[in-house]
């Protein structure tokens, strides 16, 4: 008597994106038109069960970690149609002060110069992602979550994904979006640069005595710079960077020795330090994957590159990361290739090769040019930042490439 042998199935789709936070979720909105016109099927997995969270009632946290949102993005969540539920949550920078202790001089850099009602904002991380679900749950997309990719293997015709859930998936083009937390692309042989900075970012919400005006500030000190963002009433995002180690001692510390000792770094300029919330710590590397596209693979967001966070310009440069491809899929399809062609890929690359070298020059050679302690070179930077400041032109440029309109 014979016995019967059922043999997994495999779905197939034309995009796999694997990791549905900020990036992943960006991406399947964005995706939305060429879903509709050429009928797409898109498959989204994603470890961490999410969905859940999109329908729960909203609690506004003062623990809750943010992020700067330049103009450019938002202008790109608009085209997906979420900004304006997005904005709900959203402080606006209407301006950014930076300037170095001990020293005088300053860059101010204001929404009105330019014409524009904010140079960016700050959201919340758990609003944008509730808001990015949220719009998901009506898309037509193929939801494993949670669940995650156990296997990855090229095949001829993109990726073949095992599931730990045992579903099988065949993808013409497989994106990796998961914050290169996974371990996939080390698994494929993309290998990446590491360089640590040996320092750690200390993040917390504060509280101000007086209302931030939709002011955001970059203060360079010896320790590292100080980083405060404007979230709603009198609360801002503060972004303190220490030498590593140097942060424990400041992780324990009551809250009244806290905000003194912060206090002392950042000085007045902003009022005075009244309340904080949580410590977090995470250290602090530039990471950039040696290979971004491969026949049938694309690599986006912090699983490409992880910069230092004294610029704000992680996720919106993974963002336009995420708007490139889709214009280079929507080329492609216009011109009968499939998702994971290589035409296709190789004009994703192309477009992003020159955002992502200047971005990250632009961002590592402020921790180098602001890291050296020296007296003369001190009285240097602070002689730049007020020619920087009387020079329209040259403050305009900087404050249109910090709004991502310019690359």
């Amino acid at each position: 008597m014979s016995s019967e042998v059922t043999l997994p199935t495999t779905e197939v789709v034309d995009i796999a994106i694997v990791g549905g936070g900020l990036v992943g979720a960006s991406l399947a909105c964005a995706l939305m038109p060429l879903i509709e016109e050429h009928g797409l099927s898109v498959a989204m997995i994603e470890a961490s069960p999410i969905l859940d969270l999109a329908a729960a009632p909203w609690q506004p946290s003062f623990d809750a970690r943010a992020s700067a949102i330049s103009l450019g993005t938002a202008l790109h969540f608009t085209e997906m149609g979420v900004w304006q539920t997005i904005a709900e949550q959203a402080t606006a920078i209407r301006r950014i002060h930076v300037s170095e202790r001990g020293h005088f001089g300053a860059t101010r850099l204001d929404a009105r110069e330019l014409g524009v009602e904010a140079l960016g904002h700050v959201v919340p991380n758990a609003w944008l992602g509730r808001v990015l679900h949220q719009h998901l749950t009506g898309l037509p997309l193929a939801w494993h979550c949670p669940d995650r990719v156990e296997t990855i293997e090229p095949t001829a015709e993109g990726y073949h994904l095992g599931l730990a859930s045992g579903t099988n998936l065949q993808a013409g083009l497989t994106v990796l979006a998961d914050g290169g937390r996974s371990g996939l692309k080390e698994r494929l042989g993309i290998a990446s640069d590491v360089r640590s900075y040996e320092q750690v970012a200390l993040i917390a919400s504060v509280e101000m005595s007086r209302f931030h005006q939709g002011v955001a500030w970059e203060r360079f000190t010896r320790e590292g710079p100080i980083a405060l963002l404007p979230l709603q009433g009198q609360t801002m995002e503060l972004v303190w960077t220490h030498a590593a180690g140097d942060e424990r001692r400041r992780l324990n510390l009551s809250e009244g020795d806290f905000l003194a000792e912060l206090q002392t770094a950042f000085g007045d300029r902003g009022g005075r330090f009244r309340r904080v919330g949580s410590r977090h710590a995470y250290p602090l590397s530039l990471v950039t994957a040696r290979e971004t596209t491969r026949p049938g693979l694309a690599v986006m967001g912090n699983a490409a590159h992880s910069l230092h966070p004294v610029a704000g310009q992680g996720f919106n440069l993974a963002l336009r990361g995420v708007m490139d491809l889709v214009a280079s899929l929507e080329a492609g399809l216009a011109h009968g290739h499939s998702a994971g062609d290589t035409e296709v890929l190789e004009a994703f690359e192309a477009r992003r090769a020159g955002d992502r070298h200047s971005v990250t020059r632009f961002s590592d050679g402020l921790i180098r040019l602001f890291g050296i302690d020296s007296r003369l070179l001190g009285h240097a930077r602070a002689a730049g930042l007020v020619g920087l400041n009387l020079a329209g032109p040259l403050r305009r440029a900087l404050a249109r490439r910090a709004m991502g309109l310019e690359r």
